[in-house]
């Protein structure tokens, strides 16, 4: 059983007041409060959000990078061609085998006769010659080279067919379920296809679990063979926000474009398929990241292992326990509204000795605009041992006169 304590209005979040009869703790303001709304005041205004702006492309996507709350999507799960965003996977796995220590940055890949015969963008390398392994993931990564995806695919899978084993894993892994590639470079293919919702998941994984190599995304030109080749992605020269990540263009797939932008504490993530032109994808994209950081905003809420509340414990050795939240709370809100979020928590009615570091307790909901929009696990922060048989059985007494009255 919990027992629910009430709401409180707060000021840039929430105060939580815990009811625990005798043992009642005072508030615990998180980023302040407002006091109680006055007898038959109206009722604030429900939160209203423009609609996303309707864009010229055959699906699209806008989330919050961070908490992966989508914002704006059209036609956001049908399968569609990826062209070059498939590099994303490719230079994924790459990453991953730098990261894992598994090959460095200076290995030097032999470049096979498939790897130079590869078609469409290229970073030119030559039949024979070994290439560092960074200088590979920068021509795949801004110069789009279909090349040096290949080399490194042979590289580090040993052929392409088994490192795209490796991708379609790994896209499973990611949560990437309407995914499936056929190659490592994103050439047309019958069953080479992917969704602008499951881009969005692979993009963040490249900014979050690689991201000390994710500064690779927004290099705007590399140099190799004495060709000096631009990133194709035009945001980059047009907006000092925008750091990634990928192009993408075939006939069957038209221009296509995984954009990242990050504003103060906000960074969101568009993902664009199937425009008419190179101009077109950019200005599309740039639509989308323009609604998104206008109406939305990422806002820590709570830290983690921080006190919310402390709670009456039965039977121990310390008469209460601190209730806080294991990780820490960031949402997605409508922009200029955290003073509108509501807090509520919940602790279990009867807590009894021994307590577990971490056990949990409780939860905590979070309410926006009459609606739950978050719940978390309240846990203790610390163990409370046992209490003594004699004190154990007189609060056994106590809890049975309090069954008895409550």
């Amino acid at each position: 059983m919990f027992k629910a304590t009430s709401i409180l209005k707060p000021l840039s979040l929430a105060a939580l007041i815990i009811s625990m009869g005798a043992f009642a703790a005072p508030p615990t303001p998180t980023l302040g409060q407002n006091p109680p709304a006055a007898a038959g005041a109206a009722p604030a205004p429900a939160i209203s959000i423009p609609e996303a702006p309707v864009l010229a492309a055959s699906g699209y996507i806008l989330i919050d990078g961070e908490t992966g709350e989508v914002l704006a999507q059209n036609n956001a799960d049908q399968r569609l061609p990826p062209a070059s965003l498939t590099k994303m996977m490719s230079s994924y796995l790459v990453i991953d085998e730098l990261v894992r220590g598994r090959i460095a940055e200076t290995n030097m890949v032999t470049i096979s006769v498939k790897a130079w015969k590869m078609e469409g963008s290229r970073m030119y390398v030559k039949e024979g010659t070994q290439v560092s392994v960074i200088d590979l993931l920068r021509g795949e990564i801004v110069q789009s080279g279909n090349d040096a995806t290949v080399a490194l695919a042979e590289y580090v899978g040993g052929n392409e067919d088994a490192f795209v084993d490796m991708m379609n894993k790994k896209a499973q892994e990611l949560g990437m379920k309407a995914t499936h590639f056929q190659n490592a470079a994103g050439l047309p293919a019958p069953e080479h296809y992917t969704t602008a919702r499951d881009l969005s998941i692979l993009a963040r994984a490249v900014i979050y679990n690689h991201p000390q190599h994710y500064p690779l995304y927004a290099e705007k030109e590399f140099k190799y063979n004495n060709i000096r080749q631009p990133n194709r992605n035009l945001l980059l020269y047009r907006d000092p926000t925008v750091d990634g990540l990928k192009t993408g263009h075939t006939e069957e797939a038209g221009f296509c474009l995984v954009a990242s932008s990050k504003r103060e504490n906000t960074r969101l993530i568009a993902v664009v398929l199937g425009t008419k032109s190179d101009l077109s994808r950019a200005e599309e994209t740039q639509k989308l990241l323009a609604y998104g950081f206008r109406y939305y905003e990422t806002v820590g809420l709570y830290k983690a292992n921080t006190e919310i509340t402390k709670a009456r414990v039965w039977s121990g050795k310390a008469p209460e326990v601190v209730l806080g939240l294991p990780k820490d709370v960031r949402m997605t809100l409508p922009r200029g509204h955290i003073d509108d979020v509501k807090a509520n928590v919940h602790v279990n009615e009867t807590i009894k000795a021994p307590i577990l570091l971490g056990q949990e307790l409780g939860s905590l909901t979070i309410e926006l605009d009459g609606k739950i929009i978050n719940t978390q696990p309240l846990v203790a922060l610390q163990p409370v041992e046992e209490a003594s048989f004699f004190a154990r059985m007189w609060d056994k007494i106590k809890l049975f006169f309090r069954g008895l009255f409550s």
